[in-house]
């Protein structure tokens, strides 16, 4: 029995489709899957190295922090590219004319342009980050008014998590100030208050010496970088003074070396009957909103 021509064309465009189009279309996926799975070894690697302590020559932490971040982007970005390529090469096989479709897109691009500027803003910017080096992975940043650890980055957005563990996607066309609070070293500013009566060569005495104490304990001496340094008075008001104490540690740990300075200064001003500032009291009030400090 005799088919009709319809389905007689149908069955030669298959046929010429599996015969010609098919195999080039599978090279293709098969080229793009390889070309996947080797930038995903490659940035794995680079992620390993980052991570090894037993090299000849050990990484800088810096160093293995931006090599993490250069990574993630490197994946990320090159996914989209073999996509695309591989997208472009497969179109045509299938019977979609490029031409008019490029033509086509050049045109929707201009119209998707003006609304995506923010889109390139985010990209541009974002790259502008990595080659400035502003910031990695890992570090704990202060970014459009928020501040936290660097858990992703990519050239549109930077995750951060926050101390309360939100997890926030701030995108990088509004990153326009850093404040990166783990580069290099950090500082730690300690403001303790004392009665007003109290002599201050003295209690700037005792703080120097519980600084200094801290620095020579094997459980801090690595993390703190610097001698500590109490410049004097900061504030008088009322009933107390304020003393500033300050102590550079390494990035990370200025947390840890405040919380113990705390509790040894506490320990040394009652060890030595040192008087701390009168306690104060705010009381708010209803619906007036008023708020009136007690001494």
């Amino acid at each position: 029995m005799k088919l009709p021509n319809i389905l007689q064309d149908w069955r030669a465009d298959w046929y010429y489709f599996f015969r010609h189009s098919f195999p080039k279309i599978l090279v293709v996926l098969l080229v793009a899957f390889v070309l996947i799975r080797t930038l995903r070894a490659v940035t794995r690697r680079l992620e390993r190295l980052s991570q090894r302590q037993d090299l000849p020559v050990p990484i800088h932490p810096h160093r293995a922090l931006q090599l993490r971040t250069l990574a993630s982007v490197v994946y990320s970005v090159g996914v989209v590219i073999v996509l695309f390529l591989a997208a472009m090469q497969i179109l045509p096989l299938v019977g979609i004319n490029m031409g008019p479709l490029l033509a086509s897109a050049g045109i929707a691009g201009l119209a998707i342009g003006f609304g995506a500027q923010t889109l390139v803003k985010d990209v541009i910017n974002g790259f502008f980050i990595l080659l400035e080096d502003q910031y990695h992975l890992g570090d704990v940043v202060r970014i459009s008014g928020i501040a936290g650890t660097v858990e992703e980055m990519t050239l549109r957005r930077t995750v951060l998590r926050g101390d309360d563990g939100a997890l926030h996607s701030v995108p990088n066309s509004t990153i326009t100030v850093v404040s990166n609070l783990t580069r290099d070293w950090a500082q730690v500013q300690l403001h303790v208050a004392t009665a007003y009566g109290e002599n201050s060569d003295r209690v700037i005495g005792l703080l120097q010496e519980v600084a200094a104490e801290l620095r020579r304990d094997p459980g801090y001496s690595e993390q703190i970088v610097a001698e500590p340094q109490v410049p004097g008075i900061e504030r008088v008001s009322g009933g107390e003074t304020d003393y500033l104490l300050l102590v550079k540690t390494r990035p990370g740990a200025q947390y840890a070396v405040s919380r113990e300075l705390r509790r040894r200064i506490k320990d040394r001003f009652e060890q030595d009957h040192i008087q701390a500032a009168p306690a104060r009291m705010f009381v708010v009030e209803g619906d007036a909103g008023g708020k009136h400090e007690i001494k």
